[in-house]
């Protein structure tokens, strides 16, 4: 990555935050699929029915139907099949572009035929919240993504506690060349410890997943583990609405 994009990428991490405070009480943990590869439903959905989870799965209404890192993407059929099994639907951008490409016009141009392409084919579904695509955050995008949306998901490392960012909440990767880097348990009792907010993110699901996929006995793992620190699973939308119901309580 260019350095003027690195020097970028590490303003939008630091710099301009609105703080929200994150304060569930009971440790959360929020499910999420990026882009989403076929497999993200066909092989994680009835994982996550076994489990009775329910995830949010980040739309690009561009890759629908194609390829993307050479695996078949989403059809419309899963997109609703997902929702009318109760799974939540996020805004990753129409064309999976990286906003670090886009300044504040184009941006909105593509969040605009994101919504509208959503909103046809889920009878005027709104997104409310927003996953940035490479997990490339920026200033400009930043302050789009507050008016637009109520919550920002990066890929920065960690647990959710305390004030974070609102626009860029930290999320670990439920990929096969992170998970081995994570102490998985520890994250979970730490959550459940502090009364934090864990999300995580992933991509494809398979036996041999790409780099930023996983195992589906990864997944099945992680549901448990987060079963067994108590910790409570819902969406990320649904999450952060409730956390914010209760502090205004």
């Amino acid at each position: 990555m260019p350095l003027i994009d690195q020097m970028r990428r590490r303003a939008a991490r630091y710099l301009d935050r609105e703080p929200v405070r994150i304060a569930p009480g009971r440790g959360v943990f929020s499910l999420s699929f990026d882009d989403f590869p076929e497999t993200a439903w066909t092989e994680a959905g009835p994982i996550l029915a076994q489990h009775g989870v329910k995830a949010t799965y980040y739309v690009c209404g561009g890759l629908e139907g194609g390829t993307n890192l050479d695996l078949p993407q989403f059809r419309t059929a899963h997109l609703q099949a997902l929702v009318e099994a109760g799974h939540e639907v996020g805004c990753h951008t129409f064309g999976h572009t990286s906003v670090l490409q886009l300044d504040a016009a184009r941006l909105e141009s593509s969040l605009d035929a994101n919504a509208r392409w959503v909103a046809e084919r889920l009878d005027d579904y709104r997104m409310t919240t927003f996953a940035y695509p490479f997990g490339d955050a920026s200033l400009t995008a930043k302050g789009v993504v507050r008016r637009r949306f109520a919550l920002g998901r990066g890929v920065r490392d960690g647990v959710n506690q305390g004030l974070e960012d609102r626009a860029l909440v930290k999320s670990i990767g439920l990929e096969s060349r992170r998970l081995p880097g994570y102490d998985l348990g520890a994250l979970m009792a730490e959550t459940a410890r502090t009364g934090g907010w864990l999300t995580a993110y992933g991509h494809d699901v398979s036996d041999r997943p790409t780099p930023y996929g996983c195992r589906p006995d990864d997944l099945d793992r992680v549901l448990r583990l987060a079963r067994a620190a108590d910790l409570e699973i819902r969406p990320i939308g649904e999450a952060f609405a409730a956390m914010q119901a209760s502090a205004a309580a």
